[in-house]
């Protein structure tokens, strides 16, 4: 095993040399016993060593170590548990997982949740209706009288459609705001606009029926 300590001071333990180099992205020192840790330390600040207890998981934070030698030896001790990570999880967290996942599995055959999603299954196909309602209320919701809107609608409803041109002059238009119109206003307002070009190569936009 062997550990590694960062410029932000975060320790890491590693299986291999070649896993600490491949997986630790910023500058660090490595360490594989408690000797070579003091070694390191001695151009350590007390600081560093307080700093570094304190951002050990678990840990009661402390201001200060009587000296390196204490600070070191509390250090080592505490991050064997970083090399031992399965150990925990095979003595403790197993069991919890193992009553999750009865937990889990407990709603599973019984017939409520079945049924819940059932229901779930059903909300999507209400919401059908309420599509269909939605764009009822877009088609009855007929334009105003007189407005540009009405305007354009009733010359795209003719058989033949209406062409770019047309549109412009009757409604004193620029080529972008008739595209802009058709493909914003007209479809937020439940129309679908057929857009092909006539025989005299002519841009024209019709209303399906």
């Amino acid at each position: 095993m062997i550990f590694t300590i960062d410029s932000e001071n975060n320790i890491t333990a590693h299986a291999t040399g070649e896993e600490a180099a491949a997986t630790t992205a910023t500058p660090f020192d490595s360490f594989t016993s408690e000797r070579e840790l003091a070694e390191l330390a001695k151009a350590w600040p007390a600081e560093r060593l307080v700093t570094i207890w304190n951002s050990l998981p678990g840990v009661i934070p402390v201001k200060k170590f009587k000296d390196h030698k204490t600070a070191i030896s509390r250090v080592w001790k505490r991050i064997q548990g970083l090399g031992e990570p399965e150990k925990p999880k095979a003595d403790q967290p197993e069991k919890p997982k193992a009553e999750r996942k009865a937990k889990r599995g407990a709603p599973s055959p019984k017939g409520a949740p079945a049924k819940g999603k059932a229901a779930k299954k059903a909300t999507p196909a209400k919401a059908a209706p309420k599509g269909k309602k939605a764009a009822k209320a877009q088609k009855a919701s007929a334009p105003r009288d007189g407005s540009k809107t009405a305007q354009v609608v009733a010359m795209l409803q003719r058989k033949n459609g209406a062409t770019l041109t047309e549109i412009m002059d009757k409604m004193g238009w620029q080529k972008h705001t008739v595209r802009g119109f058709v493909a914003g206003a007209m479809k937020k307002a439940g129309y679908q606009v057929e857009s092909f070009k006539s025989d005299k190569a002519e841009r024209t936009y019709r209303i399906n029926p």
